[in-house]
């Protein structure tokens, strides 16, 4: 596995807490990284965890909202807890990282085979590939890293079902 997937599967850890527990995130980051984080974890992973977790964190209502439009016959509140921070996480990375589109969707679908269920996996397919082609034809993503990714997750991403 590589270190942005692992990043990525400690922030949607993180997010689970945070859901569950409404912990401030400042408390929930401190308190993850000495209590349950990964300790062989890089340095960068370990930063890029953070920032994902407490960008999502910051900009939950912006995320609820764009998957809301989406998630047709779904209210957030009744998703499964993992599905909708796998959901937020990815339309983070969206609209506010490097990373490519599909990179994201690829990721996102990856840590739902692990944490969740074959069907919350097509679930959250549909979701972000609908949320990607809007963003795709009214935001073109310009900010885009091709490395980032493909330094250290060597499988390729996959087309959205």
């Amino acid at each position: 596995m590589g270190s942005r997937r692992k990043a990525r599967e400690c922030a949607l850890q993180m997010l689970f807490a945070a859901d569950v527990s409404q912990t401030p995130p400042e408390d929930l980051v401190r308190t993850y990284w000495v209590e349950l984080g990964d300790t062989d974890i890089e340095e960068s992973a370990r930063d890029f965890a953070t920032r994902l977790a407490t960008g999502t964190l910051s900009h939950t209502a912006e995320l609820d909202e764009r998957i809301r439009l989406r998630a047709e016959h779904w209210r957030i509140s009744r998703m499964a807890v993992v599905d909708r921070n796998i959901l937020r996480l990815a339309v983070y990375e969206f609209l506010h990282e490097p990373t490519p589109r599909t990179v994201a969707i690829n990721e996102a679908l990856e840590i739902a085979r692990r944490f969740s269920t074959y069907e919350a996996t097509q679930f959250i397919n549909g979701i972000l590939d609908a949320i990607k082609r809007d963003l795709d034809e009214h935001e073109p993503q310009t900010n885009v890293d091709l490395t980032a990714d493909t330094e250290d997750d060597t499988e390729s991403p996959e087309p959205p079902e």
